[in-house]
């Protein structure tokens, strides 16, 4: 759907799955232990923070085998070009299989809504935003049978999206991510950054 392929490192060829592990390693010892220290409590706030990170720190070291930086040979395969938001948007949807009840009917998350009379006794599929739950798209097959009918949303986020915890006591020392992340939006193109972009497009 967003052209995104899956490329398994062939059997017996232990090259290619040493430098993944060796990026994993450089990441964890170089950002998430960091991360770590400064007590990051929400996923968009470490997301913020790997993103300059990643742009001023990890993108622009130059690399030893290749003699470039790993931005310069992003750049050279010309404009990148930002995926549909609809698309962007479904291929993040959660999925869950119901049979629908005599009464035309389906449950999801403790809410229940109503669905085409049509599909009662059928297996459908319930395509859904997990911190959405008033919005849920009805499959039968490869088709579409439109959004289903909530009769009480009692639970608005699923169960399974995880939950800010409690604040962490205050800490102290350097927050090495923070300055990094300071930095490159001071020395970004202009005020607005390509997280703002998103949320201008979520709010539309």
């Amino acid at each position: 759907m967003l052209g995104i392929r899956l490329i398994h490192s062939r059997p017996y060829a232990p090259q290619g799955r040493g430098k993944q592990e060796r990026l994993n390693r450089f990441i964890r010892d170089a950002s998430l232990a960091e991360a770590t220290h400064a007590g990051i409590e929400t996923f968009e706030a470490l997301n913020e923070r790997f993103a300059a990170w990643a742009e001023r720190v990890a993108n622009t070291r130059l690399h030893a085998e290749t003699g470039t930086t790993p931005l310069s040979r992003f750049a050279a395969g010309g404009p990148f070009r930002y995926p549909d938001p609809d698309l962007l948007r479904e291929a993040f949807r959660w999925s869950a299989a119901r049979v629908v009840a005599r009464t035309a009917t389906v449950s999801l998350a403790g809410n229940r809504h109503s669905v085409e009379p049509a599909l009662v006794g059928r297996r459908v599929e319930l395509r859904f935003d997990p911190e959405d739950l008033s919005r849920v798209e009805v499959w039968h097959g490869r088709r579409s049978f439109g959004p289903a009918v909530p009769f009480v949303i009692g639970r608005h986020v699923h169960r399974a999206v995880p939950q800010a915890a409690p604040p962490a006591p205050g800490r102290t020392g350097v927050d090495y991510l923070g300055l990094v992340e300071e930095a490159h939006d001071a020395e970004a193109l202009g005020p607005l950054t390509y997280r703002y972009l998103l949320s201008a497009e979520e709010e539309r």
